[in-house]
């Protein structure tokens, strides 16, 4: 029963969303001072009667009302549509794309802030914030900002907060446009060892054997398909067919890799996140230097494979582990124990073959 209450959706923030109004307004600290003169010549005007002071404070009342009408006027009509990168590393520079639509035939927007926002347990966060000078009438502009996600997991973000300071600078007036998605932040990619030396002894092997790592002679010509190595095109015969085309060597040979994910039992936190954040850097780097890459913990192995696909379910599986099922997994041995000889305290192990 209380499972089934925790995944009950929170009703809260529709409802505060409902409640709240279209648009908000913001003196700025030029507006405070405005307002402060507005009064002080509305006072000497009721206390002198002088018509000179009338006429300066009708002008300066209609000064605030054409301020109101510029800036709802910039407001009106924008949508926002959020592009985010096909990849998202917890720690690194992901930069998220805002597109800015100008729905107004006639009016071009100015001065438009934006301000991107996260759903968190503590409540809305800022993610980033972007700005655009000026939008033409019925056009668009792309903005971006930098996102740093502190840790690797599912992040949702919520509404994208709107707001402009045009024509006078006097008042920020904002709205807030729901803009709801979700996204995985893969672990953080640190620094690791040369993919070539882990797949040197897998190379030697196969060179003793009598067989060449990389023939001269070419056996087959095949389309690229995602995942292929950019070292692996044919040029000349690309050019020729007018689409990417990947050519085969004969005695041409992929090394496997398999990345070892252990934990031991009492492992801090920050100590399990490290390890995870190797075991992540070795997936990618293994598998820019075209190697078969697979991944193996206390409670699942991923064959090694290419491709983009196989890429994604790796850094995903990395993205959501915990260090307490992998822990419980271990010690119910649903997997043969690694290696006595590795380092246990070592994020993840590298096993080199062909």
């Amino acid at each position: 029963m209380d499972r089934q209450r925790d995944r009950r959706p929170d009703a809260r923030p529709a409802l505060k969303r409902r409640l709240r109004g279209p648009r908000s307004l913001r003196a700025t600290r030029a507006g405070w001072c405005f307002i402060a003169i507005i009064f002080g010549v509305g006072f000497a005007a009721l206390n002198t009667g002088n018509n000179l002071l009338y006429l300066v404070l009708a002008l300066m009342l209609a000064f605030l009302v054409l301020s109101g009408l510029l800036s709802e006027t910039s407001l009106r009509g924008i949508r926002i549509e959020r592009k985010l990168p096909s990849e998202l590393f917890a720690r690194g520079s992901n930069r998220v794309v805002l597109r800015i639509f100008n729905k107004q035939k006639r009016a071009p927007a100015f001065a438009i802030s934006l301000e991107d926002t996260l759903e968190t347990e503590s409540g809305p966060e800022s993610a980033g914030r972007a700005f655009a000078l000026r939008i033409g009438p019925a056009d668009a502009v792309s903005r971006s900002y930098v996102l740093e996600p502190d840790s690797r997991g599912a992040i949702r973000f919520d509404r994208v907060r709107v707001s402009t300071r045009f024509p006078f600078g006097l008042f920020v007036k904002s709205a807030e446009l729901d803009a709801p998605a979700e996204a995985l932040v893969y672990p953080e990619l640190i620094a690791v060892g040369d993919p070539s030396d882990a797949s040197a002894a897998g190379d030697e092997d196969h060179e003793a054997a009598g067989r060449s790592s990389a023939g001269d002679n070419l056996a087959g010509l095949r389309e690229f398909v995602p995942g292929d190595s950019i070292k692996r095109v044919h040029w000349r015969r690309t050019l020729r067919a007018g689409r990417l085309v990947v050519g085969e060597r004969e005695g041409d040979a992929i090394g496997e890799i398999e990345v070892l994910l252990s934990l031991a039992p009492g492992t801090p936190y920050a100590q399990q996140e490290m390890r995870i954040s190797q075991a992540a850097s070795e997936v990618v780097s293994y598998l820019e230097a075209d190697l078969r890459v697979g991944l193996r913990s206390p409670h699942v192995r991923i064959p090694p494979d290419t491709g983009a696909a196989h890429r994604t379910e790796l850094l995903r599986y990395l993205a959501f582990v915990d260090g307490e099922t992998l822990h419980q997994a271990e010690s119910r041995g649903r997997v043969p124990a690694p290696n006595p000889n590795a380092n246990e305290h070592a994020t993840s192990d590298a096993e080199a073959r062909v």
